[in-house]
């Protein structure tokens, strides 16, 4: 008899705890919660983190130079939705204007970066099986900036916007390519070489980016570098928004699609193997799309870091490892997220603008700090 999805994942939960550290399973007990508890909290969640995230969502878009009440907010993107005559409008023109055509492009593209960089580095820990793995950490977010960056320079923009996308892409990949090989030693992986692998090579990349910058004819191309390097949303309009939604989209379709798979991981890759799973090449699939992700997300508003790193850890804290509740669930965590950063970086030295990165790097520093002091006690470390 076949099992069934769910038996699978509580089979490889149970696997998981009775792998854990001698001193952790004399004190832990095995409790599995039932499926109707599950579904309560996971429904409790996701209302919660919805309310917050549409209360986020209406601050932004009413904070700013121009302050505009909420009421308006809200009236305007109805008047947007819905058919003629249903809403009546009783703001201006310029209100309109501000919140459709500027603010509203900006938030949409910070929610659809947070969400896709939470979903990588959800992706990126379960395929690495190391709390520690994320799309800056690993570099791969400096190598999809330096890939862009190269065609910049060279003035190869022979696909405009699409250009910096397959650069961005290309360099994301292999540069996680890169840091794997690299870190791979008697064909384990450590979570301390891998970070220090990865920081490695994110230092190369940024030299390599500056001397481009530095070597340019075009003088402007400085500040766009600092676009890359910082991150933000401040260009953000309509017209770029599509192709990051779209691969959004089917990243995470594919991901849910593949969750039993990342489930049976958390067991070793012995006993996933032993499940049928080809590891070697479900890595590969999921290193590829990773990288596709974080390509496009970093061509449209550059490298954003610790996102990817710390939201799947809050995740897992709200409800659990199972991948097909803690995608979804991270997604909304990481639109908040984003959307709060970009937020504070437009208030916070208003009318001056912070790059969003620094925000997030307040933010996700300490937290990594603590993730690598706590691994570097683990057992074998």
């Amino acid at each position: 008899m076949t099992e069934t999805d769910t038996e699978v994942d509580e089979r490889a939960s149970l696997i998981a705890r009775l792998r854990s550290s001698p001193t952790q399973a004399s004190v832990r007990r095995v409790h599995v919660a039932s499926p109707g508890g599950h579904r309560l909290r996971l429904a409790a969640t996701v209302t919660t983190l919805t309310v917050v995230l549409i209360a986020v969502t209406g601050f932004a878009l009413s904070i700013g130079s121009v302050h505009i009440p909420l009421a308006d907010v809200w009236g305007v993107i109805g008047h947007r939705i819905f058919p003629p005559g249903l809403i009546t409008p009783t703001w201006n023109a310029v209100t309109d204007r501000i919140v459709a055509d500027v603010r509203l492009p900006r938030v949409l593209l910070a929610a659809i970066a947070g969400m896709s960089l939470t979903v990588v580095g959800t992706v990126v820990q379960a395929v690495m099986r190391n709390p520690l793995a994320g799309p800056t950490v690993l570099g791969v977010s400096a190598g999809a900036a330096t890939g862009a960056v190269f065609v910049m320079r060279f003035g190869l923009l022979v696909l405009g916007a699409y250009t910096l996308n397959i650069a961005a892409f290309l360099g994301a990949l292999l540069t996680l390519l890169l840091v794997l090989s690299i870190a791979k030693y008697g064909g384990r992986i450590s979570a301390t070489t891998l970070v220090l692998t990865g920081m490695a090579i994110s230092a190369v990349l940024s030299a390599i980016t500056s001397f481009l910058v530095l070597t340019a004819d075009d003088r402007t191309l400085a500040s766009q570098v600092l676009f890359w390097t910082l991150g933000g949303f401040g260009s953000a309009q309509w017209k770029l928004i599509p192709i990051p939604a779209i691969v959004l989209v089917l990243g995470v379709s594919y991901a849910l699609a593949q969750a039993r798979n990342l489930n049976l991981l958390l067991t070793g890759e012995e006993s996933a193997i032993s499940m049928g799973l080809d590891v070697h090449r479900f890595r590969q699939r999921m290193f590829v799309l990773s990288a596709a992700m974080i390509g496009v997300t970093v061509a449209v508003c550059g490298v954003i870091g610790f996102v990817g790193l710390v939201m799947p850890h809050i995740t897992r804290l709200l409800v659990g490892a199972n991948h097909r509740r803690c995608l979804p669930v991270g997604m909304l965590l990481g639109a908040i997220f984003t959307i709060g950063a970009d937020l504070l970086a437009r208030t916070v030295i208003s009318p001056e603008e912070l790059p969003v990165g620094i925000i997030t790097a307040l933010v996700g520093g300490p937290f990594f700090l603590y993730l690598l002091r706590r691994t570097s006690k683990g057992p074998g470390r």
